[in-house]
């Protein structure tokens, strides 16, 4: 049986470089059969975090926010990878990936941890006009150990001026694999 498999992509273009790799690593997941489930965060109403510690974590909708994060509560609390996809900005994710994984916290407050271990797994795939990648995977790989995810690694594709660049680079075949090894 296969995997459920949730991608927050954090990209504002839906036929970018980013969206390149999201599309090779779901060929790769579905093929591998498992079920795979994509965010596009741009076209999404999400806010940003108020840091009220007013979630729940057992309601269906855990934050006291009403917005379009309803529908990736219940995508994330039953998945058993998330892949968190982003244009590098300024050495970090962009800021829909950000205000959606802090979002997340909600399922880790109040009346259980929903989101912190429970046998997760999450990979990371970037594309970007530089190769500064450093801060971006040092924040990953903290933010994984935090949330006791298994870390399946980073499919990080630099030197991408325009949309289209990423199409012929070792990268996208790197994220196909990636996905395809998920079982």
């Amino acid at each position: 049986m296969g995997k459920k498999i949730v991608i927050l992509n954090g990209s504002p273009r839906k036929r970018g470089n980013t969206s390149e790799l999201v599309k090779a690593f779901t060929e790769g997941a579905e093929s591998a059969g498992n079920e795979v489930v994509t965010f596009h965060l741009d076209s999404m109403e999400i806010h940003g975090c108020k840091g009220c510690f007013g979630g729940h974590s057992s309601r269906e909708c855990p934050c006291v926010q009403k917005d379009d994060m309803a529908q990736i509560y219940p995508a994330v609390k039953d998945a058993d990878v998330v892949v968190l996809a982003s244009p590098l900005y300024y050495w970090n994710m962009s800021g829909q990936l950000r205000t959606a994984v802090d979002r997340l916290f909600a399922l880790e407050e109040g009346d259980g941890n929903l989101l912190r271990g429970h046998g997760r797994s999450s990979a990371l795939l970037m594309a970007a006009e530089g190769n500064g990648f450093g801060d971006v995977v040092l924040y990953y790989d903290h933010l994984m150990e935090h949330l006791k995810w298994k870390n399946l690694g980073h499919v990080l594709a630099g030197g991408n001026m325009d949309v289209g660049d990423v199409k012929d680079k070792a990268e996208v075949e790197e994220a196909r694999k990636l996905g395809a090894s998920i079982q």
